[in-house]
């Protein structure tokens, strides 16, 4: 296999955002950053998340390992991780997440880590506790504080890029990050989260004015914020103005992925760093009920962008099905790091460097739903609900209930948002999908751990209040 001429890797991963939220799967966004990383590397068209929740796909993304596979814990505690697997070869490795409760120390993903920050802590009890689970508050101060920070921005001579509150933490973990970039001699492993894509959705005004044709901006989020928080009916224009104020946050993480990314260039680490984006799970917008991402296993919440740009390596598109618990394995294959044998995931290192292709093997998700399917809290372990399981191709999904043994089966190159359930057809090539897909489900369903949780001691107090901010409870 080539050898990567790299010596760093920068991993963003971004909350929620599903795959035709970027230009690089859907020309009409405007993702100008992330389409310009997609033109220079490899875009994995079908990229499918390992959950519909954080704490359901971090397990793969950053240890290459299923959710309860180890244990009846959602975290990775009991798991080598990648920045593990990268401390011991040597690299300086950082790690900044912007204030994901699910995401933090509690769930050992510091574990390897020489500098990491939740940004979850240090929330004061005002924000964690009232702004942050009052998104309309947090629009009329977008609104109120931009003209502000703007000036201060011009008195400054830093342009526009940042004046705005910073009600997703994205801008702490920006900092965090090019501060990490501007100090590290040695090789290095970065990984940023950005919350920005998460509801609520909160972006910059004029984020949302560049992807709108509308000049007012903000007042979209008091009307549709307002509403759904009321619990009112969502019409089609609220259910719009929720998709502007998504896309407005699919902006900003964009515009941020480009400081970083001139960070790079000007400590002279630009031309030797690869960068991997992905989202960690997607959004629904309706398309099977609900809002945000509830217990479902449909393409709205798990066909995610997975992007690496190797710097020069000649990208193009990957057409074959692959999941994120490929990213440890292979940001390791480009290192020139041994991964670890625990490991589940494909080392997709020859399909960046030589162009092979990847297995196509299917790709498996899980959630777990209790009786309703806006039910909290997300599950602690496998007892506390029915484990949902879904099998993967290019062209097929397929989802099982593994307690009530209930199937579907949806083949999406006629049926995109999945809504013809093709289980029950006397259809060849459904029946011959099922009978492929089905022993994939069923063996991972039979591999992962009955074991209750065994993170020792409660949620404490700051966590709590995020996580409850997040709409957990």
């Amino acid at each position: 296999m080539t050898v990567a001429d790299i010596s760093n890797v920068v991993l963003v991963t971004v909350d929620s955002l599903r795959a035709d939220a970027t230009a690089a799967y859907d020309e009409s966004r405007h993702t100008p950053v992330i389409e310009e990383l997609a033109d220079e590397g490899t875009v994995f068209e079908h990229a499918f998340a390992t959950g519909n929740w954080t704490p359901f796909s971090f397990p793969g993304i950053l240890a290459s390992r299923p959710v309860f596979a180890d244990s009846g814990d959602i975290g990775v505690e009991n798991a080598e991780t990648l920045a593990e697997t990268l401390s011991d070869a040597g690299f300086e490795t950082g790690g900044f997440n912007a204030a994901n409760g699910f995401l933090t120390s509690f769930w050992g993903y510091d574990d390897g880590f020489d500098e990491f920050d939740p940004f979850v802590a240090g929330s004061s009890r005002f924000y964690s506790q009232y702004l942050a689970a009052h998104p309309t508050v947090e629009a009329w101060l977008q609104l109120a504080a931009s003209p502000f920070r703007r000036l201060a921005s011009k008195i400054r001579r830093d342009g526009e890029d940042k004046p705005f509150f910073d009600a997703s933490r994205g801008l702490d973990v920006e900092r965090a990050a090019t501060g990490f970039i501007e100090d590290t001699d040695e090789p290095f492993f970065l990984w940023v989260h950005y919350m920005d894509t998460h509801t609520p959705y909160v972006p910059a005004p004029r984020y949302v004015r560049e992807v709108s044709d509308s000049r007012l901006g903000t007042h979209r989020m008091f009307s549709a914020h307002t509403r759904t928080g009321l619990g009112w009916e969502v019409g089609e224009r609220t259910l719009g103005d929720l998709r502007t104020l998504y896309q407005g946050g699919a902006r900003q993480v964009d515009a941020s992925i480009g400081r970083i990314r001139e960070a790079l260039s000007a400590a002279g680490v630009g031309d030797e760093t690869a960068l991997v984006i992905a989202g960690d799970h997607g959004e629904e917008f309706q398309e099977h009920g609900h809002l945000a991402h509830y217990p479902k296993l449909y393409d709205e919440l798990i066909h995610v962008p997975f992007i690496v740009d190797v710097p020069g390596v000649d990208g193009g598109r990957v057409n074959e099905a692959v999941g994120l618990d490929a990213i440890p394995p292979t940001i390791c294959g480009l290192l020139g790091v041994d991964g670890a044998e625990s490991w589940v995931g494909e080392d997709l290192a020859p399909t960046l460097l030589d162009g092979e292709t990847p297995s196509g093997d299917p790709i498996v998700s899980v959630t777990s739903r209790g009786e309703e399917v806006t039910s909290q809290p997300i599950p602690r372990s496998l007892e506390e609900g029915d484990l949902l399981v879904s099998a993967r191709t290019t062209d097929w999904t397929y989802i099982q209930n593994t307690v009530t043994g209930e199937e579907e089966l949806y083949y999406r190159p006629d049926d995109p948002t999945q809504q013809d359930d093709l289980s029950g057809t006397p259809d060849e090539a459904a029946e011959a999908a099922i009978e492929e897909l089905r022993p994939v489900a069923e063996r991972h369903a039979a591999s992962l751990s009955t074991e209750g949780p065994t993170a020792d001691g409660e949620v404490d107090e700051d966590l709590e209040r995020r996580l409850s901010a997040l709409g957990y409870r």
